[in-house]
């Protein structure tokens, strides 16, 4: 794929690194503001990207890129994949797809009319140690209980406990702890499970913005917990999935997946699994969408959407039950 990349901060510096190693991918431009302007010069000349550009509408009248890669702070997320979608190119959306469930409901309407691929960059759903752990959940038997905590305390708080209020903790920009870091949690659950019966959110809420708080997804027979935080941290991410006939501890935060271990019902240890086949979490991701970029694949489109419009409803639930309004 010849892709375009918009943004030029972290998340753009990180999947970066791995650029190296996804042989089908050129990278054509990289769109960004007049602040960022060296930021963007430096990654052009250290990454090897064809050009630089600080207006999309240029970069999209002059560059011959397929597929635009959307890495600016969630509230624009929406904004640019829609201009990309209407300009024929294809849209690799970081997470959270966008703020609001109706906002990408459009953007699935508009990928779908026009034949182009839109798809979410959420790094869980490709790890190797995912895929496995979907095979080995029947060995659990009747899933009872999924427990997932990614808990990290934010640099960004600190300014926001002295009134300095940045995107990840604005409300307008589609900041939060559900939508930063509880967003992944959602993913692996609903990955598994699919949409809940029902969503029930409990959040510590600062300045009209979740700072941390408890996610639970009524599957009926099975219930599902989420922990999130951005105001506290817990030393060790853990995920627990237990059944009548087992566990499965997940080792490390849901969005790296680092291991997970099998045990039987008397908690004797069965199997440690680690399958990873790339030391970056979001290599496997991007390898995967060069594919369905290259096959032009919309059956497997569709069944990724499927999954991202269940996580954007089950958002919608919790933020409505709880009274929070984003964007």
């Amino acid at each position: 794929m010849k892709l375009a990349i918009i943004g030029s901060g972290m998340i753009v510096h990180d999947f970066l690194t791995i650029t190296k190693d996804l042989k089908d991918t050129e990278l054509t431009a990289i769109i960004g503001t007049d602040k960022s302007l060296d930021i963007l010069h430096e990654l052009k000349a250290k990454y090897h990207i064809g050009s630089t550009y600080t207006d999309f509408d240029t970069a999209l009248a002059e560059n011959d890129f397929d597929t635009v890669y959307v890495a600016v702070p969630n509230f624009l997320h929406y904004g640019f994949a829609k201009m990309a979608l209407e300009n024929g190119k294809n849209v690799i959306s970081e997470k959270p797809f966008t703020v609001k469930y109706s906002d990408f409901m459009d953007l699935k309407k508009i990928a779908e009319e026009k034949h182009l691929v839109l798809i979410e960059a959420i790094t869980n759903q490709y790890l190797q140690n995912y895929v496995d752990l979907k095979q080995k959940l029947p060995e659990l038997g009747d899933l009872k209980l999924i427990e997932s905590n990614y808990s990290q305390y934010s640099s960004r708080y600190d300014a926001f406990e002295t009134g300095k209020v940045l995107p990840a903790f604005d409300p307008k920009k589609g900041g939060g702890a559900l939508m930063d870091i509880n967003i992944y949690n959602i993913h692996f659950i609903v990955g598994l499970l699919g949409r809940p019966k029902a969503v029930s959110y409990l959040p510590n809420i600062e300045r009209n913005i979740d700072t941390s708080g408890i996610l639970m997804l009524d599957y009926g027979n099975s219930k599902a917990v989420a922990i999130g935080a951005k105001d506290s941290a817990s030393p060790v991410g853990k995920t627990v999935l237990q059944g009548n006939k087992g566990t499965i501890v997940v080792n490390g935060p849901t969005n790296v997946m680092e291991s997970f271990d099998v045990y039987d019902k008397d908690k004797t240890l069965l199997e440690k699994v680690d399958h990873n086949i790339y030391p970056h979490r979001m290599y496997q991701e991007f390898v995967e969408f060069e594919q369905i970029i290259r096959h032009h694949d919309l059956t497997e489109v569709a069944k990724r959407l499927q999954h991202s419009e269940d996580v954007m409803w089950v958002v919608d639930q919790a933020f409505k039950g709880a009274g929070i309004k984003l964007g």
